[in-house]
């Protein structure tokens, strides 16, 4: 098997097993809505913690293998995996505007990143890394905090697996600089940019995990798969002097390409939207229609009442309701008789 074969096998691998993660991620915030974060006494959560780490492992080694412009793009595919997955193994069945919108951010992102042209790597230095981090760390607080204000819980989810991505997505530019800088002799160098990697990958699936939470699987998880490589390819064209292929062409299709991706992330959050709309109204409905109270039916009430009730109807008083009723409707006849 060639390296480039070995390195797309790598890449499927993987987008299966974040998948897999992401899936038992949203089963554990539907099981554990009081615990958004870090539900440590579920079992399934722990089990994604692994997948996620799986997934984050073959792609590095399939990083290894083969060249970033291949592998990136393969990773859009966690998202195409996931739905029929989640269909086929916990009956969660995703609509076709759902569908729409994960094929949208997946193709937008796989052609924004098949147009980003890799150059020889270099490391950050110890000032680039401070301001990186600090920029991150910032962005990742004010979309948490954006999160924390927003009423709609759609909206909220994006904004959550939006952090989320960020933060894998700077998680990553860290590992690929310390990668590069690392020597054997002075280890002790790279235990910041470790200790910011790790503060980074935690945040990121606390977060990720957050935005489960009554958002449905496909709208974080398209979100956290298109914000997590376009930050880390934003920081590549910034910092590393990574740059688009075929010169303004190349350009202006990346533009398209994210606008589509960015369109696949709108019909998901309208998508869901949409859904918690209609389940909140026909819980309305649900609820109004069960607090009327049931029309009770008609009590057998007293002889006289009986008998007032059937005299209107042309029924026999005395044979109903008893010589009791009969005598007093005679009484009453005779007094209004008496009147008039």
């Amino acid at each position: 098997m060639s390296a480039l074969a070995l390195s797309v096998l790598l890449s499927l691998v993987s987008a299966v097993a974040y998948a897999s993660g992401a899936i038992l991620q949203e089963h554990v915030a539907t099981d554990t809505p009081a615990r958004p974060y870090a539900p440590l006494h579920h079992g399934l959560w722990w089990a994604a913690v692994a997948l996620n780490g799986l997934g984050a492992a073959l792609h590095v080694v399939a990083l290894a293998y083969g060249p970033l412009s291949v592998v990136q793009p393969l990773g859009a595919l966690t998202i195409v995996f996931a739905l029929p997955m989640a269909a086929l193994f916990v009956g969660r069945r995703a609509g076709r505007t759902a569908w729409r919108g994960a094929l949208m951010a997946s193709v937008g992102l796989a052609g924004l990143l098949a147009l980003t042209e890799g150059t020889d790597t270099r490391a950050l230095d110890g000032t680039e890394r401070l301001v990186l981090a600090a920029a991150t760390f910032g962005a990742v607080g004010v979309v948490f905090l954006a999160a924390q204000l927003v009423g709609r819980p759609a909206v909220r989810s994006m904004l959550l697996a939006a952090a989320a991505g960020i933060a894998f997505g700077i998680a990553s530019v860290f590992t690929k600089t310390v990668a590069v800088d690392w020597t054997s002799d002075r280890p002790t160098v790279q235990v910041p940019s470790l200790v910011v990697i790790a503060v980074l990958a935690a945040g990121g699936l606390l977060l990720s995990q957050a935005s489960y939470r009554g958002a449905g699987l496909a709208a974080p998880l398209a979100t956290v798969t298109v914000v997590n490589p376009v930050v880390a390819a934003t920081v590549g064209l910034t910092l590393f002097g990574e740059d688009f292929r075929y010169g303004t062409l190349g350009t202006a299709l990346a533009l398209a390409s994210g606008a589509v991706a960015a369109g696949g992330l709108i019909l998901l959050t309208v998508e869901r939207s949409v859904a918690a709309s209609r389940a909140a109204r026909a819980a309305t409905r649900g609820g109004a229609g069960s607090s009327v109270p049931a029309a009770r039916p008609p009590e057998r009430g007293s002889e006289p009442d009986t008998a007032r009730a059937q005299v209107g109807e042309g029924v026999d008083v005395g044979a109903v309701a008893g010589p009791r009723a009969h005598l007093e409707v005679e009484m009453r006849s005779g007094a209004v008789t008496g009147r008039s």
